[in-house]
């Protein structure tokens, strides 16, 4: 089992947004980030640790202006907290292995599949297209993308 694990290295490489994002619990502009539209089969895995975090199938257009999920690849790889920053109570997303702030979870998603709105800032992700999955070691989550003809 891969350990994934925030390192001096993988943060040193962070873009300035990322590094704010992920280390500093920022939030990146609505309709700024570069997975928001992304259709491709693949998974989505944390920027700083690569640990794996969303599949493509989970993802859906929910209108708030950055990507959304509708549950994490394996409950164990989030971390819940509450969050009462902004004059506001929400529960934020971490990553477990890297300990990257990724966004918010909300309770308004799609009711027919679990009705949670996983709501991530791009700035937090790599995205692993389905034919490169294997070759970077997470052959094991193909069964988690959709096949895309």
């Amino acid at each position: 089992m891969t350990q994934y694990r925030k390192t001096a290295e993988a943060v040193a490489a962070l873009t300035p947004e990322q590094y704010r994002v992920t280390q500093q619990s920022a939030t990146e502009r609505p309709g700024t980030g570069a997975l928001l539209d992304n259709k491709e089969a693949g998974i989505y895995v944390d920027i700083v640790s690569g640990e794996p975090l969303f599949a493509s199938s989970d993802k859906f257009e929910s209108g708030c202006g950055w990507p959304s999920f509708t549950k994490p690849i394996d409950h164990a790889t989030v971390k819940e907290l509450k969050d009462s920053t902004h004059g506001m109570i929400r529960t934020e997303v971490r990553s477990a292995g890297g300990d990257s702030h990724l966004g918010h979870v909300f309770d308004d998603g799609p009711r027919d599949r679990g009705g949670l709105r996983y709501c991530i800032n791009s700035a937090s992700l790599r995205f692993v297209s389905r034919a490169e999955m294997e070759a970077q070691g997470y052959g094991a989550y193909l069964d988690q993308v959709e096949d895309i003809a």
